[in-house]
């Protein structure tokens, strides 16, 4: 499914997609997930990989992921926006169905992350970092959303919070009623589909 429509999202918006293929919990337990990304994220931004070096433009580079995919790309974010020597201008970051915390005990995190820090750990709980949220180094970010996504107050918070934290960059949420969560994967032709990879299109352009 994942394969199917960066495909097409590759086509629509004109961009090189990188996917990362990172360790699964519980196999491998948080933050296996991040170590992996931060590792490519590298690599890729390098400029080193001689096809990436003669098609990719390095002063355009976006994160994105949807569901932990989103809260993978948000911590991306974050780590590059605290280290200095990042070496790639990272432009903004797109955050669709992004799992979250909200405060409350949440057995999956746990399950994941037997390391956690607790329900408000930064890595699950943004929103209870509002200083972290407005350090943010991007000038866009996009939250993307579905009406019946069970997580879809958590997408909210988390736009909400970055709204309110002082971070200066271009804020934008879109919610596709009637749709549950990552409903773009399952059903890519549908209309409501076709809306929110226009949204995403849109963002990147």
């Amino acid at each position: 499914m994942y394969d199917s429509y960066i495909h097409k999202l590759t086509a629509e918006a004109n961009v090189i997609i990188v996917s990362i293929d990172y360790r699964l919990a519980p196999e491998h337990p948080i933050p296996a997930c991040y170590d992996d990304s931060w590792a490519v994220l590298n690599w890729a931004a390098q400029g080193t990989e001689p096809w990436l070096k003669i098609h990719a433009n390095f002063s355009r580079v976006f994160l994105a992921g949807d569901s932990a995919g989103a809260n993978i790309a948000h911590n991306l974010m974050v780590r590059a926006s605290e280290e200095s020597h990042f070496v790639a201008p990272l432009v903004g970051m797109a955050l669709i169905d992004p799992y979250f915390g909200n405060g409350k005990p949440d057995s999956l995190w746990t399950y994941l992350c037997p390391k956690s820090n607790g329900i408000n750990d930064s890595r699950f709980n943004p929103a209870a970092h509002r200083s972290m949220l407005s350090e943010l180094k991007c000038s866009k970010v996009l939250v993307c959303t579905a009406g019946k996504d069970f997580l879809r107050d958590r997408a909210w918070t988390y736009y909400e919070t970055l709204k309110k934290s002082g971070w200066k960059g271009e804020l934008g949420i879109k919610e596709i009623e009637g749709e549950g969560h990552v409903f773009h994967l399952f059903n890519q032709t549908s209309e409501k589909a076709k809306v929110l990879m226009k949204s995403i299109v849109h963002f990147l352009a």
